[in-house]
This record gives structure tokens, sequence and C-alpha cells, in this order.
């Protein structure tokens, strides 16, 4: 038997003291393990200071958007959301006052408005259809009516689902005293759209802003990290803290301006119009158009008249050259003539056209000044 401890196998691994010098794999000493994780740490530090720095602007940019929404365009804001009530707040007997908050848990914020009402201390009463109309009467078709077959479906559904939850969904189902307490406590959280009395904060989306102010595209720039043209241009200005009440008017006024599209109209010079070429041959319908606007305008006008009495009239249109086509069978030969014109004759045609309408407008002018 073989001694196992002199048994030169191959399936011993080898250290990296044996391996050859090429195949050693440098090491890094402590010295340079150090300064990799001071660099790490810098680079760590410059990124979280550069994020904080981001999260300040745009918070200051939402911030400017909110305070501008308030006092500038509210009322434009909330034609977008909800029509009939922006006619409410319109309305200066109401006492109407809209408000903007943040609201979220996670950074960016989103916002949110709710509208007050200013009851000067009286008690305010709210009125549900769902209580005031009967399912008997007219009243029930005439508000399915004005809100479609699918809207009123719809709230038919919320008060299912309403009753399936609570049990006690309206005024017949109370029967002791906390059954009312129970409606009241779901009247007071369900919102108005379902006949409730809960005037909840409602989130502003991008659909709700107008795409023509600059509120658009701060929220835009917080949603998506996607900056504008016209927000870069502005935003060394309104991320400057205001020294004056002027200035933080003018931020809001940027903030909140609509500004719409300027078109420059491109007008061609009236040189270039004898410069226009036809593109493509005229339908037979045209050119016979063109010889009898000729023979109706143009003829009146030649200068000398008493020669055309004596010579004879020359042939206007011109001459067309004629290329014949010989098709030959076993049987008969076909003949078929093609008539075919010249792009310089279009272009002599329109020329005389255009001579023609230039007199024409001279004329007419000449006769306005006289009149």
């Amino acid at each position: 038997m073989n001694n196992p401890s002199k048994a030169t196998g191959t399936d011993v691994p080898k250290s990296d003291k044996q391996l050859p010098e090429k195949d050693q794999k440098p090491r890094m000493t402590t010295i340079e393990k150090l300064e990799a994780k001071k660099l790490e740490v810098s680079a760590l530090m410059i990124q979280r200071a550069w994020f904080i720095h981001v999260d300040k602007t745009i918070f200051q940019l939402l911030k400017h958007t909110i305070c501008a929404a308030e006092q500038f365009v509210a009322h434009e804001i909330l034609k977008t959301v909800s029509p009939i009530e922006a006619k409410l707040v319109k309305d200066p007997s109401m006492k109407c006052k809209v408000r903007f908050r943040f609201n979220g848990e996670t950074f960016p914020p989103f916002i949110v408005f709710k509208i007050f009402l200013h009851g000067d201390g009286s008690n305010n009463k709210y009125f549900s259809g769902k209580n005031l109309l009967k399912p008997s009467s007219k009243a029930v078709l005439d508000a399915c009516n004005i809100m479609g077959k699918r809207k009123f479906h719809q709230q038919i559904m919320e008060d299912d689902r309403l009753f399936q939850e609570s049990k006690i969904a309206d005024q017949i189902d109370i029967v002791t005293m906390q059954d009312y307490l129970q409606y009241s406590s779901l009247m007071d959280e369900t919102p108005a759209s379902s006949g409730g009395r809960n005037n909840q904060w409602r989130k502003l989306n991008l659909r709700n802003i107008p795409k023509t102010m600059m509120i658009y595209d701060i929220v835009h720039y917080a949603e998506t990290g996607a900056i504008s043209k016209r927000l870069q241009e502005e935003m060394k200005y309104l991320l400057q803290k205001p020294r004056t009440v002027e200035m933080r008017q003018h931020q809001l006024q940027i903030v909140s301006e609509i500004r719409y599209p300027s078109f420059h109209p491109v007008y061609r010079p009236y040189k270039q119009q004898n410069k226009m070429k036809h593109l493509g041959r005229r339908s037979k319908q045209a050119q016979m158009k063109v010889e009898k606007m000729k023979n109706a305008y143009m003829t009146p006008k030649e200068p000398k008249a008493s020669k055309a009495t004596t010579e004879p009239q020359k042939d206007t249109q011109s001459t067309k050259k004629q290329e014949m086509i010989v098709i030959s069978t076993s049987s008969l030969d076909i003949v078929k003539v093609k008539d075919s014109t010249s792009d310089s004759e279009f272009e002599k045609e329109e020329k005389e056209l255009f001579a023609w309408y230039q007199d024409l407008y001279v004329d007419y002018s000449s006769l306005l000044d006289t009149c």
C-alpha cells in the first residue's frame, strides 16, 4: 500500500504564495481601503445634499402654487373640477371661500382643496334629493333625465352599498335612539355627492389645472421631475426670498398668469407669386374655364380693334402636338392619337391670366378712388 501522506494528488488547492506572479491578485492596503471608504461617504453626502436641495426647491414652488391659486385662479381651477360649484362660489350672496392645502404621507405632497361657507353664525341646512324626492313622483324622472341614466344608476348603486355596510342608510331604517346616532354619524362621514354632510378635502390633479398656467408646470415638475422651458426661465426669480410685498405679489402673478401661445403668420412676398409653378397638368374642365374667362374679359381690352375686324382672328388655343400610337395584331391594326402639351404652354397661360387679373384689380381700385 502506498502511504497517503506521500501521494501527490492534484486536488489540493494551491495558496496565493504558490501561484505564479502573473496570477496573484493585487491586495489593497489599509490606507487604500480607508481612502475608498472616505470617497464613498463623501459621494453619499453630496448626493444627500443635492436631494435635499431639490426637495426644498419643489416645496417652495408648491407653496407659491397654493398661494397663487387661493388669491388669483381659484375660480378658474374650480370651473374644471365642478362648473356648478364654480357658479355658486362666484355668487356674492353665497360668501364662499376656496382653500388649498398640502396632503399626503410621502414627498412630494399633493394639493387638496375645500370650499368653506361663511354662514354668519346661522345654522346651515342640508338638502338631499334622496330624502326630499319621493320614488313615485315626477321629480325623480326629471332628475334621471337631467343627470343621465348612467349617473343615476351609479347613485342607486352607491346607496345600496351604504345600506349593505351600515344597514341604516335612510330615515326609514331608524327605530331606536341608537339607530339615529348611527345614521347621523354616517351622514357626517358620507360626502355631499352621495347625499351626506361631509365637506371633505378633494385632491387636485393635473387634469384640473389649465396648461396655460405656470401652476401646471410646477405640479408636473413635482410629480415627474421633468422641468419645462418656461419654468426653467423663471425658477431663479421664483426661488428668491421676497423682500417686499410687491415682489411677493409679482411672484404669485407669474405663477398664475395665463400665457397663450404666440402665432407668427407667414406672409409670402408679392413678387414670388409670379414664380409659382403649376404642379401637374390641368384637367379639361379647368382648361375650358380658363378659355371662357379669356374670351369674356381679355378680348374687349385689345388695343387695335379695327384690325381685328379686317384680319382673320387667330386661334388663341395653343397648338397641340399629336402622337400616333399603332398597335398591330394578326387580324387588325389599332391606331390611337394622343394629345401632349408641354409645361411651357401652361406657364404661358398662367402668366396671361395673372396679367389679366392685375389689370382688373387696377381698374377696380381706380373706380373706388373716383367714388
